[in-house]
């Protein structure tokens, strides 16, 4: 079941659940669960936010939105592994299905949401860059705006290093320099083998990139012929539908926005890539 609702508010006195009751052929608890989830949104002059509280007041004039979708309200991706607490920002580890980013649909299933209601103490947490859904590994998540401005400036000028491990088809050089554009703009990444299981014939590779295009890890290696194993974009035929997507990020660098002092942050190895 998937629709979505918008109710103009003509009368006083009425809360949001009770009004989406009125509207949606959903029972208290799923209204409860859906406005949990960040289905539910309130229009009130020029803004529109998600509501979660069910006994939200509402006014005159105000929209209220549900956008209830049954199959996205029922998933669940496993938890997030807190890497590293810096007060002011936070470093964790993204699983497999976990978003960097929500929809009108719902949050839930995001990373930022995630820490939100996680961390302690608790804090607001700020997307500052993204790991696709399917790749795992290390995310930044700021605590404050000032803090997620900081980290926007730094990747916008390159200065974060950022290395990921990959499992990829076929027997892939010791070197290799994927330079390929991306939609038209540069992309650059650099590629070294780690190992090699001949019996598979995959490759364990670390990757650095220098620029940050959509999907740019997966493309170039797919272009070079080596598609990431579980790969189910970019992979083509010979992949396995059984695995998952296996390419992580294991490693970031930069000036800590508190002391100007380089931080570093890996992944621990039972979180990595294993070939097979």
């Amino acid at each position: 079941m998937k629709f979505e609702k918008h109710i103009e508010i003509d009368a006083a006195n009425t809360t949001a659940v009770e009004l989406l009751q009125q509207n949606a052929d959903l029972s208290k608890q799923r209204i409860k669960q859906a406005m949990t989830k960040g289905a539910v949104w309130l229009t009130r002059g020029k803004y529109t936010q998600r509501i979660r509280r069910a006994d939200k007041p509402l006014q005159m004039g105000d929209t209220l939105h549900i956008y209830y979708d049954e199959k996205l309200q029922q998933q669940q991706p496993d938890d997030a592994i807190l890497i590293a607490d810096e007060t002011v920002f936070s470093i964790w580890h993204k699983p497999y299905g976990m978003l960097c980013q929500g929809s009108k649909w719902g949050d839930h299933c995001t990373i930022n949401r995630w820490v939100e209601k996680h961390l302690a103490p608790q804090r607001p947490a700020f997307i500052v860059h993204r790991l696709d859904r399917a790749a795992t590994g290390l995310v930044i998540i700021a605590h404050q705006k000032k803090i997620a401005a900081y980290f926007a400036n730094l990747f916008q000028a390159r200065r974060i290093e950022k290395h990921y491990q990959a499992c990829v088809h076929g027997c892939f050089p010791d070197h290799k320099t994927l330079d390929s554009a991306i939609e038209d703009k540069p992309a650059v990444s650099h590629a070294k083998r780690l190992g090699y299981d001949d019996k598979l014939n995959q490759s364990l590779l670390e990757i650095r990139i220098e620029t940050g295009r959509k999907h740019q890890i997966r493309r170039h290696l797919s272009e070079a012929g080596f598609p990431i194993v579980g790969d189910r974009l970019f992979g083509g035929p010979e992949q396995d539908d059984t695995r998952d997507l296996c390419l992580t990020s294991c490693y970031l660098a930069f000036a800590s926005p508190v002391d100007g002092e380089t931080k570093t942050y890996t992944l621990p190895a039972e979180l990595l890539p294993k070939l097979g």
